[in-house]
């Protein structure tokens, strides 16, 4: 992994070009935007507002808002400038597929462009702006450049970006950036790469690096596209998957770094929901296919591999089509994937879940889906809902919520509002941008929303313990989450109070399941970094009545189990963990299977075996978990051994 700092020096800060600041968007730019929102069909009941537009913004690949409101909105000048797409370049395609490294790339890029071509595709920068509404009339008048000179010949187009702890996370082919601004002037004057060696393939154009979003046991998630990745971790070790997307995570400051999902074709962004489920909408390849909603779990594979999309002959996509891997569960597909929950929409790009205070009440538990299709007509934001469906889940509902513009990101503030970024016209960039605002004003409490944004802006690190663990039942989800993580931090010893508050609530039959949820996310947080073995507390409520303690706990210790080697030896765990093998509830099964692979405790080899044939292939994520499982606790001999079974799911 390289890690670089580069503050921003003086004569950078006097050299500042015509475009760093922008002002409030004419009479001309807002008309336009008032306009196009007549022709949008707005949900029953709710309002749309325009609230930035051109010169303030261009261009917007993706946004996300600070507590306080304010935007950070990538945007993209690299696009057909500089990163360009393998069907514009087919004699280059066995090269490219050959492309390992991004160095490779852009030998390639030698190979075969001229001189002056080659120039030109490090001539173009992204860069990040920063949109703010000052005067608080709910109308953005000023935008200034927060970062920029993300360049070069192996840069790809900025694609994510999320505020959060004081710095500013950023993901650019071919760098995951953190960003931050010490001195106040809203531009950041520290630039670091957490990681470097993403995008290794051309590809197609928008495949690149996206989503950053911070997960409920406080590590930052992302995702890349089937441009692929071949990085170098910190401590030297080689991260690649050259053929597929991936999710991956790692510590805020980039250690860490690890797969977690892969198969995937152009994964753009995620979104948790409230149980700490992680989601996302993988997009199609035109090949007949359609797009999926994913659950991304440990070792997940989606099934999708890169150089399928150019196999034409003597069927579109070769097996991705012939044996229906992106369709859910069937008898055709091979059973190494996960399938997805469900196919639908056909240009996703920015997913967001309600926090808790979105909109009115019947938006709750909902994610909100960009659908980006390149036309107005076929464009704008989807609607759904998942329900519980054996070990994983199923699509309850979809919708098209607010349609009729080209939506490429969604986020909530903290106002209550959803917030939408419009790329306004057709695929290629246009100079233009816009963001509006979805509100609810019957449904949304403002008293409660001034008070999530109060918090959020104040922070949680001056408040007492007492007041904490009480915000770990707020309605917000935000709310929850950063209570949480100031009591984890404030863990350092198992006598310590925030330590016994998280473990007595998390044990409490008197409080919700919510706050009970946040509690041992929080012991998982603890035990991660602790230096006693914190998560004695998870082990025990393996046994809890309640179903979904007991998944909360088999899946903290599923992770947990693949951090802490001395996992194994908190008494009773492995035992606790084969006895929830047979748990009523398939969710308990599929984490306890997890984790005793993690764990890889030869003992519990002969309980997975049985969860397997009573599954008998019923359950595709049963199965992918008790192959997990098998995978950690047996060794060749064994395996060989166990598939001269008479179970067929069992052999298999």
């Amino acid at each position: 992994m390289m890690r670089f700092s580069l503050p921003v020096t003086l004569v950078a800060a006097l050299l500042v070009p015509v475009w760093a600041l922008a002002q409030e968007p004419g009479a001309g730019a807002r008309d336009e935007g008032e306009r196009a929102i007549a022709g949008f069909r707005v949900p029953a009941g709710m309002k749309v507002e325009l609230f930035a537009a051109e010169p303030l913004l261009a261009n917007p690949v993706a946004f996300a808002l600070d507590a306080q409101g304010r935007a950070y909105v990538v945007e993209t000048y690299r696009h057909s400038d500089g990163v360009t797409d393998t069907r514009g370049h087919m004699y280059w395609l066995d090269d490219d597929l050959a492309s390992k490294t991004v160095e490779d790339r852009v030998a390639m890029y030698k190979k075969h462009l001229s001189a002056e071509e080659f120039a030109r595709y490090g001539v173009e920068q992204e860069r990040i702006r920063l949109v703010e509404d000052r005067d608080g009339d709910g109308v953005a008048e000023t935008s200034a450049v927060f970062a920029d000179g993300f360049g070069g010949q192996a840069a790809g187009l900025g694609a994510g970006v999320l505020p959060y702890g004081g710095w500013v996370y950023f993901t650019c082919i071919p760098d995951l950036y953190r960003l931050k601004d010490t001195n106040g002037d809203g531009a950041a004057n520290v630039k670091e790469s957490l990681s470097t060696g993403y995008g290794v393939h051309v590809q197609f154009i928008g495949h690149d690096l996206h989503g950053p979003i911070i997960g409920p046991d406080g590590r930052l998630y992302f995702t890349i596209g089937d441009r692929g990745f071949n990085v170098t971790t910190v401590d030297g070790q080689k991260l690649a998957v050259t053929d597929r997307g991936s999710v991956l995570r790692c510590e805020l400051d980039g250690t860490r770094l690890e797969v977690v999902h892969t198969g995937l074709r152009n994964p753009q962004e995620l979104a948790f929901d409230e149980e700490g489920n992680l989601f996302t909408v993988d997009n199609n390849s035109d090949g007949g296919d359609k797009a999926r909603l994913v659950w991304v779990v440990p070792g997940g594979d989606s099934g999708w591999r890169v150089g399928w999309q150019f196999i034409e002959q003597p069927n579109s996509r070769g097996p991705w089509n012939s044996e229906k891997m992106w369709e859910p569960k069937n008898d055709t597909q091979p059973a190494f994937l996960v399938p997805p929950l469900a196919n639908f929409s056909d240009g996703p790009s920015g997913l967001a879940y309600n926090p808790g205070t979105g909109l009115g009440p019947e938006q709750r538990g909902r994610f909100f889906l960009a659908d980006f299709r390149g036309a107005t007509t076929t464009s704008g934001v989807r609607s759904f809902a998942v329900k519980r469906d054996g070990a994983a889940f199923a699509l309850a509902d979809q919708k098209e919520f607010l349609w009729g513009f080209e939506a490429t990101d969604v986020a909530f503030g903290t106002d209550g509002n959803l917030y939408i970024s419009d790329w306004i016209e057709g695929w290629n960039k246009t100079g233009k941008g816009r963001i509006y605002r979805l509100s609810d004003p019957a449904g949304v409490d403002a008293k409660v929303t001034g008070e999530v944004r109060a918090l959020l802006t104040e922070g949680m690190g001056g408040r007492e313990v007492n007041a904490l663990v009480a915000l770990l039942d707020h309605v917000d989800m935000r709310v929850r989450q950063e209570a949480q993580f100031e009591l984890a931090r404030r863990t350092n010893s198992e006598v310590q109070t925030p330590w016994k508050a998280l473990v007595e609530l998390a044990n409490s039959q008197d409080v919700t399941l919510t706050a009970r949820r946040h509690a041992i996310f929080g012991i998982w947080q603890v035990a991660r970094t602790a230096r006693w073995n914190a998560a004695e507390p998870i082990v025990e409520l393996l046994g809890a009545s309640d179903p979904e303690i007991r998944r909360v706990s088999a899946r903290v210790l599923a992770d947990l189990a693949g951090e802490l080697p001395t996992l194994s030896d908190v008494p009773g765990v492995v035992k606790a963990l084969i006895g929830r093998l047979s748990d009523e509830e398939a969710p308990v099964r599929f984490w306890s299977a997890v984790a005793l692979g993690n764990l890889g405790e030869e003992v519990a080899m002969r309980p997975l075996l049985t969860m397997l044939a009573e599954n008998d292939e019923q359950d595709a994520y049963l199965r992918h978990a008790g192959v997990m499982g098998l995978a950690g606790v047996a060794d060749a001999g064994a395996l060989v051994k166990a598939s001269e079974g008479a179970s067929a799911a069992v052999r298999l």
